[in-house]
Formats: C-alpha cells, structure tokens, sequence
C-alpha cells in the first residue's frame, strides 16, 4: 500500500468504535422549542421503562466494548436517585467494561446532590446542562421551567460533585434577543468555567409551540439576524478560549465530545428506549416514538424498527462528507474513498472546485474543509453533496 494512503487511513477511527445512546424520554414540561419524544413522569410509565430498558439492554451484542454513552431525553435528570442507578447498573451490567466517556443531560431545575453522588458511582464522566440563556424573560419565552438562580445552584452542586468533564448549552436568536444578551450568556457561561459550551440557533420545529406561534405570525424569522448572532458569538467563544470543532460546539483542548465526534465521522451506535435512533450492522433504523409501542415490542422480544435503511458505500460517503464539514477539521476525500470503495466521489469534484472559487472551501491536498464564510453555509453545502451523491 502506497504509504501516504496507509498514513491517511490512520486518521479514520477504529471499526469497532461503538457508541451508545440511551433515550429518557420524561419531561415536566415541554418547552417550545423542543420536537423530540417526551412523556409526562408518571411512577407507572417510569416503571414499566426502566423494565423495558433492563431488556433491551441484554440485546446489546456480547463482548463488543462499548466506547462512549449518552443519556439524552426528555431530561434524564428527571429521574430519582434510585432510578438512575437502577437504570445505569443494567445499563453497565451488560458492558464488558466502563466507556471511555459517559455524558448525562440534565437540566438545571432537575440537579441534585444524591443524584450527582450516583451518576459519579456510576461512572458517569460528563454533565451536559441545558441553560440555554441567563435571562428571566427569555427563559420564560422558551417555556424553560428553571430560573437563573437555579442554574448557579446547579452548577456549584455538579462543581462539588467533581466531574471531570461539563458542558452548558446556550440558545441564540430567540425571540426579543439583543446581540448585547447574547454576547452577556457566552461570558457568563464561560465565567463558570465549563470546558465544553453547545450553542444552538434557535429552530422552528413543526408540531411545537414556537411554530404555532410562528404560523400566527406572534414571531418571524430573520436569517439576517440569525448570521450576526453565529459570527459574534463565534467571535466571542474563541477570544475566551474555547475552539471550535464543530458548527455548534467549542471546547477547551482535549475536551471535545467523543461520542458526537464517533458519530458525525459514521462510526456505529445503538439506541435504546423509546424514539432511538441507531445505526449498526450494516443499517440505519429507529425505535417507536411511543411508550407503549416500543416497551410492548422489548417486553415481547421483538424491539421494533422503524425507518430502516440499509446501508451502502454511497450513503455512508455522503453523509460522512455532509457532517464531516460541520467540523472544522473537515475531511479527508481519499480517506473516505479507501472506507467507502463503491462511492462514486468523482461527481462532487466540480462542487469543491466551485465552493474554492468562492471562498468557502479549503483543499489542502485530499482534505477539504469549509473557511468561516463556508461554515455560515454548511446546511446549504450539505444538501448540494445529498444532491449529488446521497
């Protein structure tokens, strides 16, 4: 092998990297937001989960080391002290050994000592709290349940409780929003000193509260606006210390998430509980966006599947291209063609020529990468590259 592919193809992470993703799906409240899956905590629901998670967890393939987990929801915090640990002690009983990172969302109205000493027992590595702004009003406007006071509370409890990894996420161009608002969250996040901040744009989901309010005419949306929020707040993270590595993430060295990072580069993962999305084995597939649907089908033996995609070269390519250049790092094209032969790489050859030409791409050699004008338009890219290829 001609040794400068040899050394490329060291750069593509290890086949066997396996991510797990456990879905909580109970909530207290639903912000407006938010379009994922999510349950009111009824004791009944939350025992018939935990149950159905305990099953579903022994499907999990034997002696395949799982490498990073995440707890996302729904608000996983939710959960008592008991049932996290009754959850993370199934969860782990079926691993050969701890994950290398284990991230658990929580919400600030939702922390707690005794849950924290739990999920340290537990192994747990990193505490992701959605924040999402510092302000009375626009939490309120997001249909947020916590108040400032409670995110400082939170924080210093998971501060004592010493995790060795935290991240905080803030959203920007909300609603009624300043810049001068925006650039305030950003220092006071990093005032806290996390070593990883999320930062996301706020989206019009259908079937939430903010798009009724939107076909109402109550808000609008301005992409305007929307650019300056990205490049001031880009702007600031990195006079603070924190690189990007990703369109919505910024980490101090050495603290980037792991289990995201396996994912936008197409490694392999498995979904548990209900509304999951997994891709292992050689297909893509998603669990019931229903309690009862997905614990019936785990609690018969037969966890159901929907949306299944069999995977080819072709459609691993394109979106290892389509979130590969959400990073900045971006990727390199040969690496991707030695993983996926059968890919048909010749036909975006004048896209990247094109994207060049106008400042928003970087060749160097086989690796291309999005400049900061590029990464503005990283969607836009993404859906050129489907176009093409996917």
């Amino acid at each position: 092998m001609d040794p400068q592919v040899k050394a490329r193809l060291n750069e593509v992470p290890a086949s066997t990297a396996l991510g797990l993703y456990c879905h909580v799906p109970f909530c207290a409240s639903t912000c407006d937001f938010c379009a994922f899956y999510q349950e009111k905590p009824r004791r009944g629901d939350l025992e018939r989960y935990l149950a159905a998670m305990e099953m579903e967890f022994a499907g999990l393939p034997e002696g395949r080391v799982v490498e990073t987990v995440f707890w996302g929801g729904g608000t996983p915090g939710l959960l008592a002290a008991a049932d996290l640990e009754r959850l993370g002690r199934s969860m782990l009983a079926r691993l050969p050994r701890a994950p290398q990172e284990w991230t658990i969302e929580m919400a600030p109205s939702t922390v707690k000592a005794d849950k924290l000493r739990v999920l340290r027992d537990l192994g747990v590595t990193r505490i992701s709290m959605g924040v999402q702004s510092f302000d009375a009003d626009l939490l309120a406007s997001l249909g947020r349940l916590h108040r400032p006071n409670q995110i400082y509370k939170a924080w210093d409890l998971v501060q004592a409780a010493g995790f060795e990894r935290t991240n905080l996420d803030l959203m920007f161009a909300i609603p009624n929003q300043t810049l001068d608002q925006w650039e305030a969250a950003i220092r006071e996040a990093a005032r806290l000193g996390p070593d990883h901040l999320s930062t996301y744009c706020l989206t019009f989901e259908e079937d939430t509260a903010l798009y009724v309010k939107l076909s109402e005419g109550k808000v609008c949306i301005d992409e305007d606006r929307e650019l300056m929020f990205y490049r001031k707040g880009w702007e600031w993270l990195e006079a603070l210390g924190y690189a990007q590595y990703e369109i919505s993430n910024f980490a101090k060295p050495g603290s980037e998430c792991i289990h995201n990072i396996n994912t936008w580069r197409m490694q392999e993962w498995i979904g548990c509980g209900p509304s999951a999305a997994s891709q292992f084995s050689g297909e893509r597939y998603q669990r019931p966006a229903n309690l009862d649907l997905w614990a019936s089908s785990v609690e018969a033996g037969r966890p159901a599947r929907e949306e299944v995609v069999a995977l080819d070269d072709s459609i691993l390519y394109a979106d290892a291209i389509v979130f590969g250049l959400r990073m900045n790092a971006g990727v390199d094209l040969a690496v991707l063609q030695a993983r996926y032969p059968a890919a048909e790489g010749r036909a975006l050859e004048a896209l990247w020529s094109r994207l060049e030409s106008e400042g928003l791409l970087v060749c160097e050699g086989s690796r291309i990468r999005l400049t900061l004008e590029g990464r503005l338009l990283c969607d836009a890219v993404g859906s050129e590259v489907l176009g093409l290829v996917g």
